[in-house]
């Protein structure tokens, strides 16, 4: 017995090298990914089967862009943007004073 060609349904999404650099720099740029699937007018679930790679690339390169900032902020003046900075690191990756230290 053969399997009947599927009909209907959503295209195959094809990711094109483009679509997966502009993915990698939308993350490190900190944007959410449910606006990412908005441009590339796709669903999260599709987002992350198919730019996994993309978004572990770019979460790690804003994490470090932001870790460096911090750093530069620190040795300076200006509390007010020293204080903003670890508040997105703890929220956006999950830094705490209280969690144990990742490996």
């Amino acid at each position: 017995m053969e399997n009947p060609k599927r009909i209907g349904g959503r295209p195959r999404h094809d990711p094109t090298p483009s679509g997966r650099r502009l993915v990698e720099v939308l993350v490190a740029e900190g944007v959410p990914q449910a606006q990412i699937c908005a441009v590339l007018t796709i669903s999260e679930k599709t987002l992350r089967r198919y730019y996994g790679a993309e978004l572990r690339r770019g979460s790690s390169k804003l994490e470090s862009a932001l870790a460096l900032r911090l750093y530069q902020l620190a040795g300076g003046k200006g509390a007010v943007a020293l204080k903003a900075l670890i508040f997105l690191l703890r929220a956006k990756f999950g830094w705490s004073r209280y969690a144990p230290p990742r490996c």
